[in-house]
């Protein structure tokens, strides 16, 4: 891991920035003890396959039908109908 002081970091920053974009990662200083460590992003992964509730529901509720709603249902809780 590489070094920096807040000086250098200030003052040439290109140079930093460069060595983090390069996939090193930079250990920032101040008067020698340890603040910060910059690093390039993680790069985000595909999300997973993502999960049925359609059929979540109907493990559930199978081919029930409910009288109300949610929608009515947070609608009279909230006194709109």
């Amino acid at each position: 891991m590489k070094t920096a002081s807040i000086r250098e970091l200030r003052h040439d920053t290109i140079t930093v920035l460069g060595w983090v974009a390069d996939g090193q990662r930079v250990e920032i200083r101040r008067r020698g003890k340890p603040v910060a460590i910059l690093s390039s992003p993680t790069r985000r992964t595909k999300a997973t396959k993502r999960p049925d509730f359609a059929a979540r529901l109907r493990s559930i509720y199978g081919n029930q039908v409910l009288a109300v709603t949610g929608t009515e249902l947070l609608g009279q809780e909230r006194g709109d109908r």
